[in-house]
């Protein structure tokens, strides 16, 4: 008797079509995920356009328009006709570049000490600096203003640059110390080997190759500084407030807001930082991630 022996045809393989079905139904999913943060993103900021171009008898018109009837532009340009609100763009530029400019000198060497020196006590210190995030802000605020009253700083520059570095000091600090944590110790060996001195070291080698992370900081301490509400409110006076406080005073009142001009002063307040972030995007964001992956 013979026994013949079958063999079972091994499963098809999936066509092409089949293949490529879960990958069509995938960038729907993105795009309506992306769609829904978009309008949640950018709704509020059209809503302040809208307004700022609506003329203001047609501002508390209901129903609401999503496009103004009759569109001006003359809620910008009583900006730029108002001496005062100049001066506290002035303010703000001369503040907030002040205290980039400073988080970056300051951060960099402290974090270059954390990244490539070891020392007694570095790791508290370290710690410590980070902790000083966990306290809120405006905690400190009664505190700052009794030092900087002692010591007659009140109503000036000095005392927005000084309290805003202040806190952005930990956060840069620790930005900064991931960058350099990524730059090889063989580096710096290398420049001791030809005579190079911790000044030239960190001068001409480390800050040039840490560009991106210090461009990130002086974005983040800028921005921090530029839109600030409550310290440039408290410890500067009406000729040293920034555009924040200032554009409160001005356009807000008790018996009314004119919100037409305070939106269409709003855009122009938020043009320098997204002028900024757009030209400075790349750096941003390899200096954020600097340090998340160590090879």
């Amino acid at each position: 008797m013979t026994i013949t022996a079958t063999r079972t045809a091994p499963p098809a393989a999936p066509s092409a079509k089949e293949r490529r079905a879960p990958r069509r139904r995938a960038p729907w999913g993105a795009a309506a995920t992306i769609a829904i943060i978009g309008v949640f993103t950018f709704a509020p900021v059209y809503w302040v356009a809208v307004t700022a171009l609506t003329p203001t008898n047609e501002v508390f018109r209901f129903p609401p328009r999503w496009f103004p009837a009759h569109v001006t532009f003359d809620h910008f340009r009583s900006l730029w006709e108002n001496p005062q609100l100049l001066r506290y763009l002035g303010n703000s530029l001369i503040v907030s570049t002040l205290t980039a400019v400073l988080t970056v000198i300051v951060s960099a060497y402290t974090a270059y000490s954390f990244a490539k020196f070891r020392y007694r006590g570095r790791r508290s210190l370290m710690y410590l600096v980070l902790a000083s995030q966990m306290f809120p802000q405006a905690l400190l605020l009664i505190t700052l203003y009794l030092v900087f009253s002692q010591f007659g700083l009140l109503n000036t520059y000095l005392a927005l640059i000084l309290s805003f570095t202040t806190f952005t000091l930990p956060l840069c600090v620790w930005m900064l110390k991931g960058f350099f944590d990524t730059i090889p110790d063989e580096l710096i060996e290398a420049a001791k080997v030809d005579g190079a001195g911790q000044g030239a070291i960190i001068h001409r080698i480390l800050l040039p190759v840490s560009l991106p992370g210090l461009v990130a900081t002086a974005l983040f301490a800028f921005i921090r500084a530029w839109n600030d509400f409550i310290f440039a409110l408290t410890l500067a006076g009406t000729e040293k407030q920034t555009l924040p406080p200032g554009l409160v005073n001005t356009f807000t009142g008790e018996a009314e807001t004119a919100w037409p001009s305070l939106m269409a002063a709003s855009l122009v307040v938020s043009l320098p930082v997204v002028i900024g972030f757009a030209v400075l995007q790349r750096y941003l964001v390899s200096g954020l991630t600097a340090g998340a992956v160590k090879g």
